[in-house]
């Protein structure tokens, strides 16, 4: 299948093999979308023409990346759930959604019933004032700059936390201005939903200028 022709609900479940239970709720979580998308601008328009891609699957290869018993995931800046909800629809058994818009909030908490999700938690807030234990791991996608980004992930992290960021085709550059500031040990994966996405994953980030430990050792 080429990028250019849509994804469908098979598509997706040859390349991420869910349940039919599960392939339900991220349909459900779909319509839920567009349902909203009327009323709120959750995401593009545009990406609504091939949004099991775009949305669904940009979200769910994530599932690879997460650390073998994982556990607490906190998504920054989830907006529409991306990729947090997808991630708690696949089956992470502790998501938290940190959304400061209260209308993107109220849309997250809808699915959070409706899907019956019993295991995710919204946050209206922003992440500054949001108060957790550390994750096993931090996603973001399309929130900030990785210089800005790294001060908000380390609220929620401690030496075994693991960063997951959907990235664009600014990553190289967004690293080079990061480490002017960071000590980072991270991977690059190229993005199963778009030629120019990537992934980042980041096993280990600290501030320069802070004292060395055995997790922060080069």
């Amino acid at each position: 299948m080429t990028p250019s022709t849509p994804l469908d609900p098979v598509a997706f479940a040859r390349l991420v093999p869910v349940s039919r239970e599960t392939l339900d709720r991220l349909e459900l979580w779909l319509a839920e979308l567009r349902r909203w998308q009327a009323r709120i601008n959750l995401v593009g328009a545009s990406t609504l023409d091939d949004p099991w891609r775009r949305h669904i699957l940009d979200s769910a290869q994530l599932l690879r990346f997460l650390p073998p018993g994982t556990r607490r995931l906190v998504d920054l800046g989830s907006g529409a759930g991306l990729p947090g909800l997808i991630l708690a629809i696949l089956g992470v058994s502790e998501v938290h959604l940190v959304e400061s818009d209260r209308r993107k909030a109220a849309f997250l908490l809808h699915c959070k019933g409706s899907l019956g999700l019993a295991g995710l938690t919204v946050h209206a807030a922003r992440a500054e004032d949001v108060r957790l234990p550390p994750a096993d791991v931090v996603t973001a996608r399309a929130l900030a700059p990785l210089e800005r980004l790294l001060p908000l992930a380390a609220r929620f992290a401690d030496e075994r936390t693991r960063f997951l960021f959907l990235k664009g085709r600014e990553l190289e550059s967004e690293l080079t201005r990061a480490r002017g500031s960071w000590k980072i040990t991270a991977h690059l994966h190229p993005s199963l939903a778009s030629t120019e996405g990537r992934v980042l994953e980041i096993e280990r980030a600290s501030p320069l200028g802070t004292e060395p430990d055995e997790h922060h050792a080069p």
